[in-house]
């Protein structure tokens, strides 16, 4: 299946993309909305603080149930960036990292202002959704690295030694661009990573974890899409650490009954490439989308970044009817998240109706602004 802009998609083939764009999503959300509120305890403390088994259900966390963090709200601005950059594909102006590094700096300015700024017309809709406003403990490396205008690229990235796993955690919707070569899904991914986290191994596990999402979402199984980034990686300098790291968790599924100590032992300093193992370990070996983000959160390492991570794999994989609807219920955004999803499939399988020769939606552009 190709999606470029000439593709013709079938009823079908739209409804089962659409259900993965949304899955995606809702996914990173229910995995950072589980794990961020026990992010850097100890297991013995999230045992202590939520019974022997951990954290088995939402918990409340900035003042309620089911409370998204910066993992989200990145992943949201990066959806938004993606559709501008195809509305804005008509002008002649396509440099897609560009595109994404005006939507994280529209984020960066909802962790500075009280709220929307309507003199900023080229903003969009997503910019002035209030809720998203809420300064959810953002990691210093994306407050530093979108603190002013000047885009961090792979000759000269933004922090270059920080190799945390933030970056990964908002790239998934780059895997959703099904139309797109592998190979150009890995180095959108790895481009816009350096904006923020400009160590070789944090901007290549973003890279590979896009181009996972991106096997999943074209129908690939999961394993399939692991060893086909493996593929893709081993032609990139500096792939190692990140290789190693998808290497030892496709080897751990093999090793017995899934424990916190295996996912422990992944996830290591819980930098980008452990935080990727866990992932895929947690999402080959979870029995549903529950019991995967369970295994993935209740860990001494970065809880709420697992929990992402994994919830973007486990939506991809099997859509947006498997994730827990008890879950879903209470989740934070929820609407949002679902017209965000929405407009992106809609753009991905329809833009040419939406902006294109035969005329354009004012209402699309004034969603989704070329201005800036």
């Amino acid at each position: 299946m190709t999606a470029t802009s000439g593709a013709v998609w079938g009823r079908g083939e739209q409804q089962d993309f659409r259900s993965r764009v949304r899955g995606t999503l809702l996914g990173v959300a229910l995995g950072d909305a589980l794990g961020s509120p026990v992010d850097g305890l100890g297991l013995d403390a999230i045992r202590e603080a939520h019974g022997p088994e951990g954290v088995v259900d939402l918990v409340p966390a900035h003042g309620r149930r089911g409370a998204v963090t910066h993992f989200t709200q990145l992943t949201l601005f990066s959806v938004d960036g993606l559709i501008r950059a195809q509305v804005r594909r008509d002008t002649g102006a396509w440099h897609p990292p560009t595109d994404l590094h005006r939507a994280y700096l529209r984020w960066a300015a909802t962790q500075r202002d009280w709220g929307p700024d309507e003199r900023r017309k080229d903003d969009g809709w997503l910019a002035r959704e209030e809720w998203l406003y809420a300064r959810r403990d953002p990691a210093r490396a994306l407050l530093v690295g979108l603190a002013d205008d000047t885009m961090g690229t792979l000759d000269v990235p933004r922090n270059p030694g920080e190799a945390g796993p933030e970056a990964a955690a908002r790239s998934a919707p780059f895997g959703l661009l099904v139309g797109w070569e592998p190979q150009l899904v890995v180095q959108l991914a790895v481009e816009c990573a350096a904006q923020t986290h400009g160590h070789p191994t944090a901007c290549l596990a973003a890279g590979a974890y896009a181009v996972i999402v991106h096997g999943l979402a074209r129908g690939d199984g999961l394993d399939g899409a692991v060893q086909k980034a493996l593929a893709l990686l081993a032609v990139r300098p500096g792939h190692e650490p990140v290789s190693d790291a998808l290497q030892h968790a496709l080897g751990a599924v093999r090793q017995g009954m899934p424990t916190p100590a295996r996912v422990e032992e992944l996830a290591g300093a819980g930098t980008a490439e452990g935080l990727l193992a866990v992932a895929v370990y947690c999402a080959l070996v979870g029995e549903d989308v529950r019991h995967g983000l369970r295994l993935a959160v209740n860990q001494s390492g970065p809880s709420g970044a697992a929990g992402a991570l994994t919830g973007g794999l486990l939506g991809a994989l099997h859509g947006e009817t498997a994730l827990p609807p008890a879950w879903l219920a209470e989740l934070e955004g929820r609407p949002t998240l679902l017209v965000l999803a929405d407009d992106f499939a809609m753009e991905m399988t329809q833009g040419p109706a939406l902006h294109g020769p035969a005329g354009s939606a004012p209402g699309w552009l004034a969603r989704y602004p070329r201005g800036a």
